[in-house]
């Protein structure tokens, strides 16, 4: 072959069409240069730097995830409910910072992938606008000021953090990528249970102010110490430009089938999963019960969260990706419909409901790194893209349901307009409950409708020749083959 005749500045070339550099020198029989590369799926490095990206991950989601606990000590603090639309932007934290948070990867990853060595410094300065957002912040007594700091500010920093973390996740972690991925899911979610307990027990103590200063101190000390166990993988002295990245990127899959299936299905995932979330307290208290008891059902759909993304990223390892998918979606559509919209007419019911809802639909953050892997094949930098899309669609799902699940609610069904209503899920509090169950339900129904076709057109195409990387050198596709 004429691969094998190319002088030393043309392979040098080669390598740079693909950021998969194992898969390029194998191509190009350099077997010298194979060896510099550290194993990848196991070791200390490799284990390193994913507990370190996990604890990097778990200060990052931690404001987000406890943004409530923190509105509601402040609507609290009269300095602050005083001034002008107060309540009005307060709330606004937390739907900013979320929505950042997700939709910033895709501006985020362009620029760190066509130059790697700059992603450890993209990490250590979203280190310090984070800890200088809520430092600044807890001397701020103005409503505008403390919205743009805690929700702008920290985000921004945050996302600087998250994104190049993934990276190093998508270089060390490539056979076993989706068990990567469903660790660091199960600890951004364990932001959720650790810090909704801890922070009201900080603001009971100490204050809106302190405790604001304290997490600000603890996030400057952990993920800085963190960031000393990750290594890179791969050599972060190649350099590329935007037209490159455009290339073999964004072209490279953007034709994929497969990855507009899966986008669809994880925006519509993303408009259902967050409504159930965002009113099981309220639920509850529509059931007469008050206090702790009131969030029992958030907290238990929350843990089985971090259990089942653990266990689906390890299934997606070693079976097929669409099939768990397909489960999943379905799975979670008949819980919303017949343990939601039945049979939490008491607190026990909904108590099952939360901890089923939380295993099937929980889990689909896990599933993302088999897809990641059936896209992107080994390479990192392309799987890296892959997750930032994955999260941008998760996150317009986010912020839709947010708004519909709060308009929903005023939304009241009659489900019998003569006699009794009855004692089924869809009842509670005069029906003002039933159009978000129901939309909610047919999300996840749409969702495993796609699920299916995309199944079934894998199923109708497994007899092909299909080629091992869409980024392997130019190689042909499995469409051109059989042509």
């Amino acid at each position: 072959m004429d691969v094998f005749q190319l002088d030393e500045e043309t392979k040098v070339d080669a390598c740079a069409e693909t950021s998969s550099c194992e898969k390029a020198l194998d191509i190009l029989d350099i077997p010298e240069a194979t060896s510099v590369l550290a194993p990848a799926d196991g070791g200390f490095a490799a284990w390193s730097t994913l507990i370190s990206c996990c604890f990097l991950g778990l200060f990052v989601w931690g404001f987000p995830e406890s943004a409530g606990v923190i509105l509601a000590a402040v609507l609290e603090d009269p300095l602050y409910t005083s001034q002008p639309r107060a309540q009005y932007h307060l709330q606004l934290i937390g739907t900013i910072c979320p929505a950042i948070l997700y939709c910033s990867g895709i501006f985020i990853c362009p620029t760190f992938i066509c130059r790697l060595r700059i992603r450890k410094i993209y990490i250590r300065f979203g280190i310090v606008l984070c800890f200088a957002s809520v430092l600044v912040a807890s001397f701020v007594n103005n409503v505008v000021g403390l919205v743009i700091l805690t929700s702008v500010g920290f985000s921004l920093g945050a996302s600087l953090i998250y994104y190049p973390a993934i990276s190093y996740m998508c270089e060390w972690w490539i056979a076993r990528r989706g068990e990567a991925n469903g660790i660091l899911n199960a600890w951004n979610n364990c932001a959720g249970v650790v810090f909704t307990r801890v922070l009201p027990l900080l603001l009971s103590h100490v204050g809106i102010t302190w405790t604001m200063r304290i997490y600000a101190i603890l996030f400057a000390l952990i993920p800085s110490c963190a960031t000393l166990f990750i290594k890179p993988r791969h050599p972060e002295v190649r350099e590329h430009s935007w037209g490159y990245f455009r290339r073999t990127h964004y072209g490279a899959f953007l034709q994929d089938r497969r990855f507009w299936f899966f986008i669809v299905m994880n925006m519509l995932q993303g408009l259902a999963f967050f409504a159930p979330l965002n009113v099981l307290p309220a639920f509850a208290a529509s059931l007469g019960v008050s206090g702790n008891t009131a969030s029992l059902p958030l907290t238990l759909a929350n843990v089985m969260t971090i259990l089942s993304g653990c266990i689906a990223g390890w299934i997606c390892d070693r079976y097929d990706v669409w099939m768990l998918a397909l489960a999943s979606l379905g799975l979670a559509s008949t819980a919303t419909f017949v343990l939601w919209g039945i049979a939490s007419f008491s607190f026990a019911g909904l108590v099952v409901f939360s901890v089923a809802y939380g295993f099937v639909a929980g889990c689909w953050a896990g599933v993302w790194g088999g897809f990641a892997r059936s896209v992107a094949g080994d390479d990192p930098a392309l799987a890296t893209t892959v997750f930032s899309l994955m999260l941008f669609s998760r996150g317009i799902g986010n912020i839709v349901s947010t708004q519909l699940s709060a308009s929903l609610q005023h939304v009241r069904i009659d489900l019998l307009r003569h006699g009794r209503p009855p004692k089924i899920g869809f009842s509670v509090g005069s029906g003002q409950y039933t159009a978000l169950i129901v939309f909610t339900g047919s999300c996840f129904a749409a969702a495993t409708v796609v699920a299916a076709c995309a199944w079934y057109f894998r199923r109708r195409s497994s007899q092909r020749v299909v080629c091992p990387s869409i980024t392997t050198l130019r190689m042909p596709h499995a469409d051109d083959v059989e042509k």
